[in-house]
């Protein structure tokens, strides 16, 4: 299975590459990533360095356009997608039902992947896709478990890509309005969730308090670890009870499922993280790369291997199980 790893910097990409990723993906530093805090992200200049480097070593880049375009101001997605075929890269993972077909139309000799952002979940859509606009491979959401996947791959003919390590999101991806609703700024068309500028940390007492768009969504206490400040992950009071309401703060690892995903037909495994450092990258790429190795040559897959990486350290298998059931 291919090792699909993040990149938010040139630096990390290069980590990336040398930590033996198969395929790195990162995107532009504007409105058509969904990644797109500040100090993040690729220039033009700096996307066709970096698929020169990774090209150099073997590896592949992918460029993420998975925002949707904003009504009037769809040149700015229609370049992107041009500037990602002229820097080299290897595909191009877009959401937006209109900008595939515009690749499909204009850029036809560049691969095309559907985002998870498309939140497609189901054979029907994923061939519709596929048969219309030519898509070679989907990123499943995060809502599936790995029955649900072994049962898509059976009536769909495209590679599938699920993620195995990093954030959780609490809604099917493509479909979330808790940070656009307290910040007014949009993950699906701005590519910003909780954006640091709303981000507010104020000492009370002996706690941490920490504030989105004015509210307050998280109390730590003294040396206690806070939560990623977003509005899904934060503590509240409901009634008489206090608590995480909408999901616990933890990461998706799914290491131990790796030869569980194999036999169900994924062909690609993805780490989230494009916002992270370029030390975190790389030790998750090699351990991955180790496990993947580990599977291929009938070797037992290492267990709790990057347990100090998760967010809370803490960890889930989130729907992948769905014990819940």
């Amino acid at each position: 299975m291919e090792l699909v790893c993040p990149a938010g910097t040139p630096a990390a990409l290069r980590a990336a590459t040398d930590a033996g990723a198969h395929a790195i993906y990162c995107g532009f530093a504007d409105d058509t990533n969904a990644r797109n805090f500040p100090g993040l992200n690729f220039s033009r200049e700096e996307l066709a360095a970096g698929v020169a480097y990774a090209h150099a070593r073997g590896a592949k880049v992918l460029v993420a356009i998975n925002t949707f375009p904003r009504a009037g101001n769809e040149d700015l997605w229609h370049r992107a997608v041009a500037d990602a075929e002229q820097a080299g890269a290897d595909a191009v993972i877009l959401a937006d039902l209109g900008l595939i077909a515009y690749a499909a139309e204009r850029h036809p000799g560049l691969r095309r992947h559907l985002s998870v952002q498309a939140a497609a979940a189901n054979p029907d859509v994923i061939n519709f896709y596929a048969e219309t606009f030519d898509v070679k491979r989907v990123v499943l959401p995060r809502v599936l478990s790995v029955e649900e996947i072994a049962a898509i791959n059976r009536e769909i003919s495209v590679e599938t890509e699920v993620f195995i390590f990093g954030g959780l999101c609490v809604m099917a991806e493509g479909r979330c309005s808790l940070s656009s609703y307290i910040t007014g700024r949009s993950p699906n068309m701005n590519g910003v969730c909780s954006p640091a500028s709303h981000v507010d940390y104020a000492e009370e007492g002996r706690d941490l308090a920490a504030r989105l768009g004015g509210y307050t969504i998280h109390r730590s206490a003294k040396g206690e670890a806070a939560p990623y400040p977003t509005l899904c992950k934060g503590c509240f009071k409901v009634g008489e009870r206090t608590g995480y309401v909408f999901e616990d703060p933890a990461s998706l690892d799914a290491s131990e499922l790796l030869p569980a995903l194999a036999r169900a037909g994924v062909s690609a495994l993805k780490i989230e993280g494009r916002q992270r450092s370029r030390a975190y990258v790389s030790q998750v790429v090699r351990n991955f790369r180790a496990a993947v190795e580990a599977l291929e040559a009938g070797r037992p897959v290492p267990a709790g291997m990057l347990a100090q990486l998760t967010e809370g350290q803490s960890s889930t298998a989130g729907a992948y199980n769905k014990i819940w059931r």
